[in-house]
């Protein structure tokens, strides 16, 4: 935890404590009880906070977990089942849990507009079912008691945020996890998630399980506000009215809860004082969501972010002083020598680790693969080398499991072919991409722990940051340019240990003296730590200088491979990349 969060977890609970102790006491009861409803609000907000804030699904139906939530702790009201109030709240969150699952499903195969119609689709079913079908106790008006000492509504206000506060920090601990993180990059790219290694299934199962478990307490906690509920505390138009101030203000953070909570807790009542229709407050809402989405962030995002980057520079500026001093002093940092072209090694050194055979994919009448053989060597560096469209990134991606094929391919003896691209990664297959998508919002810490699959240890993750030449692992994501984040996602793949990387255009951006820095980088990651490469690359004094063998595409066709000396050399390949065979080789 760095020091904002601590500062932010301490400034948290000081407020907390600090609304118990006054708020109570100074507030007369009217607004006590507009407090409790912030309170409750806040709560729900949570759940919010996790599905649209840290997973990015648009889901229009947390209150309708919220309702069943509350019906389960009116129903164990009215059967006087032993345990209590806290016991019942737990279990109304518990009960919304499969339904949560139920409803992430279909999150498997659909997403944004069309999974925001499923899930306003099953919040206006469960409208239909709760105006048919009354909460219990509410015929025989048998109300929910609230517990003691909290029977007051300065004391249910008390327990209100100390509900809160406990969520808020058990939501934050699971956020530092990797499944927490996992949400951030779900949010922004599920392709690269998946190549990390992340079940884009179980993590968005979960979210939806855990974000349905809060908005069920929260449910709870509203009956014993109110002691009794109707349907219309949880109406359809509560969802899409909170769905809007999550999309425009960010629960994920605990303020951006609360301020949810009081937004829409005193709407109301400030649309009635300045008399405006209620349904005006909607309108602001849904124009500030608006507003969110244009940015892609929200306003709690856009906070932190301000005050980490303003940390990042600060520390990023020392650096660069620090660096000029030793460098007037004559102490500059050693730089990664030019790398040496590697010698091809005999055949008894060479154990295959990853082994491709007749690999061939077709998009329609399209070739786009033709019976493709291709094997990277333990402890090697392999090239793969085409022209645009030679079918160099169908190759990554059909090899990693994005696309399909036939053929067959092997990781360490074991076949891939059935297996997802998940799977894949974690039994050791890793890649990147062309374009890299990281979560701004992440720190470089945070993006090594989500590709490595483990908390990294500091002085490791410190380790292969300085190795790749990135800065300091506190600085967010938000900070650092497009060739930075090349290098933190290939630091991120090697951080796996896996058998293999496969990097897609590592240097594309990079000038040609920071390409051949990466070159003699990847030239020693093998010995270094132990992962074998196979690098698609357009650089070719980076291909002649790094791979001790390559592969040549033409048309989806292995027109040379060998080593990568007598490949460059061959005609059809001077052929196939300059338009004539008779060009010299460089």
């Amino acid at each position: 935890m760095n020091v904002l969060d601590k500062r932010s977890l301490g400034a948290g609970l000081g407020a907390a404590v600090l609304a118990c102790a006054v708020l109570p006491v100074v507030l007369p009861p009217y607004w006590i009880y507009l407090a409790i409803s912030a309170a409750v609000s806040a709560v729900i907000m949570q759940s919010f906070g996790v599905i649209v804030g840290r997973a990015g699904v648009m889901s229009l139906c947390q209150m309708s977990f919220a309702a069943i939530g509350a019906w389960v702790m009116l129903r164990l009201n009215v059967a006087e089942a032993p345990g209590g109030f806290f016991v019942w709240l737990i279990l109304g969150g518990l009960a919304a849990v499969p339904v949560g699952i139920a409803i992430g499903l279909p999150a498997l195969r659909i997403r944004g507009v069309n999974l925001a119609v499923v899930t306003f689709g099953f919040a206006v079913s469960a409208d239909i079912v709760l105006s048919v079908n009354p909460f219990p106790g509410a015929q025989d008006l048998l109300m929910l008691d609230r517990p003691k000492p909290f029977d007051t509504d300065g004391g249910y206000f008390i327990l209100c945020v100390i509900v809160f506060t406990i969520l808020a920090v058990i939501l934050g601990i699971i956020g530092k996890t990797r499944l927490g993180l996992s949400w951030y990059e779900l949010r922004h790219s599920e392709r690269s998630a998946a190549a990390h290694g992340i079940s884009v299934a179980r993590s968005k199962l979960a979210a939806f399980a855990i974000s349905a478990f809060v908005a069920g307490i929260g449910g709870g906690l509203l009956v014993g506000q109110l002691s009794l509920v109707v349907p219309q505390n949880f109406a359809m138009g509560q969802s899409l009215a909170l769905f809007a101030v999550a999309i425009m203000i960010g629960p994920h953070h605990p303020e951006g809860a609360v301020l949810g909570g009081i937004f829409g807790a005193i709407t109301a009542t400030i649309m009635e004082k300045i008399s405006l229709p209620q349904d005006f407050g909607g309108i602001l809402f849904g124009a500030g969501a608006l507003l969110a989405l244009r940015s892609g962030l929200s306003q709690t995002d856009m906070t932190r972010m301000r005050k980490r980057e303003i940390s990042a520079r600060k520390m990023l500026k020392a650096g660069e002083e620090a660096e000029e001093k030793a460098t007037a002093e004559g102490r500059t940092s050693e730089t990664p020598a030019v790398p040496v072209p590697p010698t091809p090694r005999a055949a008894a050194d060479r154990r295959p680790v990853l082994t491709v055979r007749g690999l061939t994919v077709k998009f329609g009448e399209v070739v786009a693969l033709d019976a493709v053989d291709l094997t990277v060597p333990e402890g090697g560096v392999v090239g793969l080398i085409g022209p645009n469209g030679a079918g160099k990134s169908t190759f990554i991606a059909t090899v990693s499991g994005f696309v399909g094929g036939q053929g067959s391919v092997e990781l360490d003896g074991r076949p891939l072919d059935k297996l997802s691209p998940h799977k894949r990664a974690t039994l050791g297959l890793r890649r990147t991409f062309q374009t890299t998508v990281i979560a701004p919002e992440l720190s470089q810490y945070e993006y090594l722990t989500i590709g490595a699959g483990r908390r990294l240890p500091r002085a490791e993750a410190d380790e292969l940051l300085e190795f790749f030449g990135c800065p300091p692992g506190e600085v967010p994501v938000s900070i650092v340019d497009a060739g930075t984040r090349r290098l933190l996602d290939v630091a991120a793949a090697i951080a796996a240990r896996p058998k293999v990387a496969l990097l897609d255009e590592p240097a594309a951006g990079q000038s040609a003296a920071e390409s051949l820095a990466l070159g003699a980088r990847l030239a020693a990651v093998p010995e270094k730590f132990g992962v074998s490469i196979l690098l698609v690359e357009h650089d070719m004094e980076l291909v002649q200088a790094v791979c001790e063998e390559v592969t040549v595409l033409d048309f989806g066709h292995v027109i040379a491979s060998g080593p990568t000396g007598e490949v460059l050399e061959d005609p059809a390949v001077r052929a196939a990349y300059l338009g004539a065979a008779d060009v010299p080789a460089t």
